[in-house]
């Protein structure tokens, strides 16, 4: 996937995840679930960012990783809401968990293929 393409899909999620946790419910768990998922889905489009402009594979690794972390987290609350039936429209909830388990599969291979090479340039040098 083209990192321009991949740009636009993190922030793309983090906006579809910011807008579905405004529907959540106003009461405590609905709060606490608004406000885990906005700060954990727009932190993967913010890391990958981060990651995209590294000054070093190490740190491209690093800042992937953290993307990376924040997606599954996002993932988890996605699955949280869906389970505890914050909202009674579950599809987009069902969508956004398919996102977030495509964007932690391509941040996966995305860092070991970043690993490989970093490795291979040690061993090559």
């Amino acid at each position: 996937m083209v990192e321009m393409d991949l740009k636009k899909r993190t922030k793309k999620f983090a906006h579809d995840c910011v807008k579905i946790s405004m529907q959540f419910p106003n009461n405590k768990l609905g709060m606490h679930l608004q406000g885990q998922l906005i700060r954990c889905s727009t932190s993967v489009a913010a890391n990958y960012r981060a990651a995209c402009i590294a000054q070093s594979k190490k740190s491209f690794v690093s800042k992937l990783s953290i993307a990376l972390e924040e997606v599954d987290e996002s993932h988890f609350w996605l699955e949280f809401a869906r389970d505890e039936s914050v909202l009674s429209n579950t599809e987009q909830l069902h969508l956004l968990i398919n996102e977030s388990s495509e964007l932690t599969a391509i941040f996966i291979s995305s860092r070991k293929t970043a690993q490989k090479n970093a490795n291979a340039k040690i061993i090559n040098h």
